[in-house]
């Protein structure tokens, strides 16, 4: 007599995750497939979907010397709030240190589990804990067990008499050596602190000071301190052309280029001493009385107020709302992830032979998935820009390269929409930007208009240098031409598009995303009739038409305005 199911006796029926077996079953002899594998046996073992066996971390360490160093960053990021084993903490603390101190500034172990893991640190990954609040008594106190081989204390001279006083190893005497060596560690820190002038407390920060610069713009005075973080920043740019927004913008510049009278410009002070951060400056040049030559700036300098601050204030609402974006984009992305590679090895017949209607609708779903993964990359980037927590670095991106990688990748798009995009003559114009950032935001703007084209329609793009600033023409598909900002910027809230290779979550929203990412690297998206032109830093100013290095002090009376 046949046995009868667990489902027919009223069981409910077994079930099993084999996720990590597909995984482990992928192919990773191409670049996209090692880095397939890395990202999704990392989120099965950082949240808790497999054991971190010695086996499963040998195979990441495999795959490590395959995967990028921005991927291997990601994966680390991507575990901040998923509390990974104590094993993958080890495994990625392994790694570079920007990426071991990513994942220790977020990692939550039990305090045994650090006592093990604290051995196999180096000294840059036991000073990233040192920062940490966080730990428990007893790792903080093992953290501070490491100061003599972290901070490489000098050896005290001993006298050889001393020498032989000393007692035998194991003796009760030994511990009295132990205390020795808490004391010398005390009072390191002691003296170290005295020496980078630290006090008990924090100084308090400075709310105003004046200043004086020479005839280049630098500042070579100033009435109170810290100075050092004052010294010798400049109101022009053409002193750092690689880095030409890293102080004040473009209307403390502007003013210095033209010997004229400047208020309210804003400068940023790098650092986190008592002068930190952001500024609002005033200033009137001064010229000599018996030459007339022009000698520097005069000023004066204020924090800036509530209502003229850079970053709009954000209620710690919108600050959990956006947190738990991220969370919800995290949550999303390793099924979806999944579900390509799982496509993807019956379109590519992996696991075996299948018939030719289920690989064309497997080739269907992993098309589909990748808009799928665009559109959670989209909301994540959202949610960083509304959290204020996007990671940019001062990056210099030339637009001729940029532009042709760019077009290459929307190469499959151009050809299923029947579009093309006209590329400019290569030029040496290049951006002062993050370069992955600038990068996504070139393609998504250029994505977003390629898609919205008609078949046989060429998109034509522009390359211009104006001022301070380098500007990409982008033409306008005839579907889109002639609506104003508003009206771009609400298309598809209602309904999203159903064309095929349109922007998932709309195309007004993808607009959206573009003109805010552009501000935040400090540029702008205007929206014309016939055409969107980005504006952003350019990486080497161009002098004002007339400029040049005299000394009279043209149209202003002697010592300013």
């Amino acid at each position: 007599m046949a046995r009868r199911s667990s489902a027919a006796e009223g069981y409910p029926p077994v079930r099993f995750d084999d996720s990590l077996k597909t995984v482990l079953a992928a192919d990773v002899s191409t670049a996209f497939g090692a880095r397939a594998a890395f990202r999704q046996l990392v989120d099965l073992i950082g949240r808790g979907r497999a054991a971190a066996e010695p086996a499963l971390v040998a195979r990441l360490r495999d795959l490590r010397a395959t995967v990028p160093i921005e991927v291997r960053a990601a994966a680390a990021r991507g575990l901040a709030l998923a509390d990974p084993p104590a094993a993958l903490v080890a495994f990625f603390a392994e790694d570079t240190p920007e990426i071991a101190a990513t994942m220790l500034r977020a990692a939550r172990l039990a305090p045994e589990e650090w006592d093990l893991l604290l051995p196999q640190l180096g000294p840059h990954g036991r000073s990233v804990l040192r920062r940490r609040s966080d730990l428990a008594p007893s790792v903080s106190r093992a953290l501070e067990a490491f100061g003599s081989t972290d901070y490489a204390l000098p050896e005290p001279a001993v006298a050889p008499a001393t020498e032989a006083m000393a007692p035998a190893a194991g003796s009760p005497g030994e511990r009295f050596e132990v205390a020795d060596l808490v004391h010398r560690i005390e009072a390191y820190q002691r003296q170290r602190g005295a020496a980078l002038g630290l006090g008990e407390e924090p100084p308090a920060p400075v709310r105003s000071f004046r200043f004086e610069t020479d005839a280049a713009g630098m500042i070579r005075w100033v009435d109170t301190g810290p100075r050092g973080a004052l010294i010798g920043l400049s109101l022009s740019h053409d002193t750092t052309p690689a880095a030409s927004h890293h102080s004040v913008d473009g209307v403390a510049a502007g003013a210095f280029r033209k010997r004229a009278t400047f208020a309210d410009a804003r400068l940023r002070v790098p650092g986190e001493s008592a002068v930190g951060g952001d500024w609002r400056i005033s200033g009137v040049p001064m010229f000599d009385l018996a030459s007339g030559s022009f000698v520097g700036f005069r000023g004066r300098a204020r924090r800036p107020r509530a209502e003229e601050s850079a970053a709009a204030a954000r209620s710690v609402v919108e600050g959990v709302g956006a947190e738990g974006l991220r969370r919800l984009v995290h949550e999303l992305r390793t099924p979806t992830n999944a579900i390509a590679g799982f496509s993807e090895l019956i379109e590519q017949e992996l696991l075996g032979p299948v018939l030719p209607r289920y690989r064309d609708r497997a080739a269907a779903i992993r098309r589909h998935v990748a808009g799928l993964i665009g559109a959670i990359d989209d909301l994540d980037l959202a949610a960083r820009l509304e959290g204020n927590a996007l990671d940019l670095r001062d990056d210099v991106v030339a637009l001729a390269p940029l532009l042709a990688r760019v077009a290459q990748d929307l190469t499959p798009l151009a050809a299923l929409r029947g579009g093309a995009l006209a590329l400019p003559e290569p030029g040496a114009a290049r951006w002062a930007a993050d370069a992955h950032a600038a990068e996504r935001l070139v393609q998504r703007l250029l994505a977003t208009l390629l898609a919205a084209a008609a078949r046989g329609e060429l998109l034509g793009i522009a390359v211009e240098a104006a001022g301070e600033s380098v500007t990409l023409a982008i033409a306008l598909p005839a579907a889109l031409a002639g609506r104003d900002e508003a009206a771009l910027l609400a298309l598809d809230d209602e309904a999203v598009s159903d064309d095929v290779g349109a922007p998932l979550l709309g195309t007004g929203f993808a607009l959206r995303l573009a003109r805010n990412l552009a501000i935040e690297l400090g540029g702008r998206l205007d929206f014309l009739p016939e055409r969107l032109r980005l504006a952003l830093p350019s990486a080497v100013p161009t002098a004002a038409p007339g400029d040049d290095d005299g000394d009279a002090p043209r149209d202003h009376a002697q010592g300013g305005n």
